[in-house]
């Protein structure tokens, strides 16, 4: 049975059985689809408003027509020095550290800190006092026991007169004898004691041992030394004359050891650490016996006077060994060589400005000049700056090679060039809305030339006065090409400067 009476839950409530309608979803608005939209907007615009680029005259991808600027050189015959470069040490020829062969207290030190100081100098002084003593002592035990062998050798000498008598028997002669060596072998050893005391007192004054400078002090007057110590007193380094370490590839060494050989004497220059400034010059002197097999290198040795003292022990150098030079080759400046896909070539000129490709093969080179071996003559005239712009059959100019000159050349070539920049700028300046300026203004005309507004800045431009002509009547005076704008400040001024004339006189469109 239907019971009408709807369902309650246990509050009372009456309990619903129709089903909830579903939450309608709220439609969000496109905020992605509008960044996406503004964004493409503003690429667009920066791509339509940006300035454009200017062709390069006679490049590539430039105006065919005009002529890039390039500096130019010509080949030369002459000497190229064949250098080897390396990294090398200074060596001091002698190192040595002054040390005691005594013990005792170090009662005087006689040098000063970076002295120099010749071999035989006197350092420093150990107290003698107990080597005295040990002399004396030495030299008494000496005494003792050379009065016993002269008293052995007397009594030898009575037995050997009693045997010859049938006195006294060969056995105390024999007796007396053997006594008597032993006596001499005590005084010898005797005489070595003495010997040694005297050495040791004579170290007691330490000397220097060769020429050379004095380091630093590694021991202070008073303080209790021994022999065996690694410390020393000081260090003495040889600098005058001084070495250069330095080490070559392997494959470098003939050519070297060729020329040492033969007796000539190799010069050696070595730069500071940043090869700005040469510091000495001087002679290869040796080369290694053997080959380094971690690096491959051979180890040589050059010698300097090092008068100045400009080389230092252990300092870092750079060295320049000459070992030949080339004479009656052809060079060129290094910057003309460019490498690229026909491998070293240079930009030749020929009699009519322009370039062609020219390949090369390279040999020795020093910092700014390179020797060419084949592909070049003497005379040869190649392209040293610019030649990023240039390709086959490019047409140059020469600006520095016009500015040299006499003065009336000097002049037709200026203007030529300012002809050139202004067919230049007039190209640059078409299409942003600026007024391009002729190079060259015509002779004054009553006639005046076409106008248009100008959208840029003004921009001046040299005037050429021609003579003063009396104007026919009902004609407006030129007064050579001027700019005049059509708008701003200037531009009522400028009108009544001309004397009331157009705007347009003179103007160009």
């Amino acid at each position: 049975m239907n019971d009408p009476r709807p369902l309650r839950d246990l509050r009372g409530e009456p309990i619903s059985l129709a089903p909830e309608a579903a939450p309608q979803r709220r439609r969000r608005f496109p905020w992605s689809f509008l960044i996406f939209l503004a964004l493409l907007a503003l690429v667009g615009a920066g791509f339509l408003i940006r300035p454009q680029e200017t062709p390069q005259p006679g490049g590539r991808g430039g105006l065919a027509g005009l002529p890039v600027p390039v500096a130019t050189a010509l080949a030369q015959t002459g000497s190229m020095p064949v250098t080897l470069t390396a990294l090398g040490t200074v060596t001091p020829l002698t190192t040595v550290t002054v040390k005691t062969q005594i013990s005792g207290r170090l009662i005087n030190l006689f040098f000063t800190e970076g002295q120099e100081i010749e071999a035989g100098a006197p350092l420093a002084e150990v107290d003698p006092r107990p080597y005295e003593a040990a002399l004396k002592q030495a030299k008494g035990q000496l005494a003792r026991d050379q009065a016993q062998l002269k008293n052995a050798q007397l009594d030898l000498n009575r037995y050997t007169q009693l045997v010859a008598k049938n006195a006294a028997s060969q056995q105390q002669v024999d007796t007396q004898q053997a006594l008597v060596q032993q006596f001499q072998g005590t005084v010898e050893m005797d005489e070595a004691q003495v010997r040694t005391a005297e050495l040791n007192l004579e170290y007691c004054h330490i000397t220097a041992p060769v020429t050379g400078r004095v380091g630093l002090r590694l021991v202070d007057r008073g303080n209790y030394v021994q022999a065996g110590e690694s410390t020393g007193i000081a260090v003495i380094t040889q600098i005058k004359p001084i070495t250069v370490l330095f080490s070559l590839p392997e494959d470098k060494v003939p050519q070297v050891l060729r020329r040492l050989t033969s007796g000539a004497d190799l010069p050696v220059v070595v730069y500071d650490r940043n090869r700005r400034a040469a510091l000495a010059t001087g002679k290869l002197v040796t080369i290694d016996n053997q080959v380094d097999v971690t690096t491959g290198t051979v180890k040589l040795k050059a010698q300097f006077d090092n008068a100045d003292e400009a080389l230092f022990p252990s300092q870092f150098v750079n060295v320049d060994l000459l070992v030949d030079t080339l004479t009656g080759v052809t060079v060129i400046p290094s910057a003309a060589v460019q490498r690229g896909a026909p491998g070293t070539y240079v930009y030749l000129v020929g009699p009519d400005n322009t370039v062609s490709v020219r390949k090369i093969a390279l040999g020795a080179s020093d910092s700014s000049r390179i020797v060419v071996t084949q592909g070049l003559a003497a005379g040869d005239k190649v392209v040293v700056d610019g030649a990023d712009k240039l390709r086959e059959g490019a047409k140059i100019s020469e600006p520095d090679a016009a500015a040299g000159k006499p003065a009336a050349a000097g002049e037709g070539s200026e203007r030529q060039r300012r002809t050139q920049d202004g067919r230049t700028q007039e190209s640059r300046d078409h299409g942003k809305g600026e007024v391009a300026i002729p190079a060259t203004p015509g002779p004054a005309s009553a006639e005046p030339a076409p106008a248009a507004p100008a959208s840029g800045p003004a921009r001046s431009a040299p005037v050429t006065s021609a003579p003063a002509t009396t104007p026919p009547a009902g004609t407006v005076p030129a007064v050579g090409p001027s700019i005049v704008p059509d708008s701003g400040p200037g531009a009522a001024p400028a009108a009544a400067q001309g004397g009331g004339a157009p705007p347009t006189a003179g103007g160009v469109k």
